[in-house]
């Protein structure tokens, strides 16, 4: 009978947890530990990695607009207010819905930094990838498009890096002419990029009324898309309460027809006749928040007629994230 090897204990770590660095998965865990780094440290760093945040803009300002800018709107810039202020030599960070040749952030020749919110991450957690893109962008040299990567599992989250009290007011384009300031410049590359960009917009303007409501023209017919910061449940109740009384339109012609589930938030969606502008539905929708703010404050159990508008509407629902 063959004999039993001794048994030999794994060295203990000889770092700390939060001291350990991200290496390749089949590498020696630099803790110390003996064993490669996929079956140590590496288990907690990739179930971190691909956990999905349902909400991953909630707690900065503007979580609506943001999930609109992220899902909806085709070209748009925000400016951004960081924690402490800005690096020296960098006068402005700027978001934006897309940059040129899909770049994940650029770093302009004047130092200033684009970063593009519409991108693929790497993670589960969209909030942390954009702000490791962001660190990239600030530390990357004037002139330089910054690549993705993946974020460290513990490191930032854009919550962490920008400024709770700013604001975040989005300024909608009719196209991407803000990638090129002087077009004179542009390489060949980045106006082709432009000129399919412009090619696919979709003509979206933001309501000024009634806060992260965006209309947008379509061949057939128009669309009012509004992203709302109410609870699911709540919201859904209160749309089927206006859907079942006959008050959930925004004037004639127009019909509440789903909504979308985009980033933990809801987006109620409207079909509007291809003749109603944005301004046309401004003082409709000023007048639906109102009916929706009373509907939302009702906690009566829906009636038959508006259990079946609120099936109707969940049937209708889309999940974008």
């Amino acid at each position: 009978m063959a004999k039993k090897r001794p048994q030999t204990k794994a060295k203990r770590p000889q770092i700390a947890d939060g001291e350990i660095p991200v290496v390749g998965a089949r590498e020696p865990c630099p803790c110390g530990s003996g064993r490669r780094y996929k079956a140590c440290h590496g288990r907690a760093a990739a179930q971190a990695v691909t956990e999905l945040v349902q909400r991953p803009f909630e707690g900065l300002p503007g979580e609506c607009d943001w999930v609109a800018l992220r899902e909806l709107v085709p070209a748009a810039t925000a400016e951004l207010t960081l924690k402490g202020g800005l690096p020296e030599g960098v006068p402005s960070v700027t978001l934006a819905t897309v940059l040129p040749m899909a770049w994940p952030a650029l770093r302009r020749d004047d130092g200033s930094v684009l970063l593009g919110l519409q991108n693929d991450t790497a993670s589960g957690d969209i909030s942390r990838d954009l702000a490791d893109t962001l660190q990239q962008a600030l530390a990357a040299q004037p002139g330089t498009p910054v690549q993705g990567r993946r974020a460290p599992a513990d490191g930032p989250r854009l919550q962490d890096l920008l400024d709770p009290e700013g604001t975040f007011e989005p300024v909608v384009h009719s196209g991407f002419e803000f990638w090129v300031p002087e077009a004179e410049n542009a390489t060949a590359a980045v106006t082709a990029s432009l000129e399919r960009a412009n090619a696919a917009a979709i003509p979206t303007v933001k309501l000024t009324g009634v806060d992260s409501a965006y209309w947008c023209e379509t061949p057939e017919k128009n669309h009012l898309r509004w992203v709302m910061p109410h609870p699911e449940e709540q919201l859904l109740d209160a749309l089927a309460r206006l859907h079942a009384a006959g008050t959930s339109g925004l004037g004639e012609g127009t019909r509440l027809v789903g909504s979308f589930r985009a980033h933990g938030l809801t987006v109620p969606v409207w079909d509007l006749p291809s003749g109603v502008g944005a301004e046309d539905v401004e003082k409709p929708a000023a007048e639906f928040a109102e009916r929706l703010a009373a509907a939302l404050a009702t906690d009566a159990p829906l009636t038959p007629d508006e259990r079946r508008a609120r099936g109707g509407l969940t049937n209708r629902q889309v999940t974008l994230s």
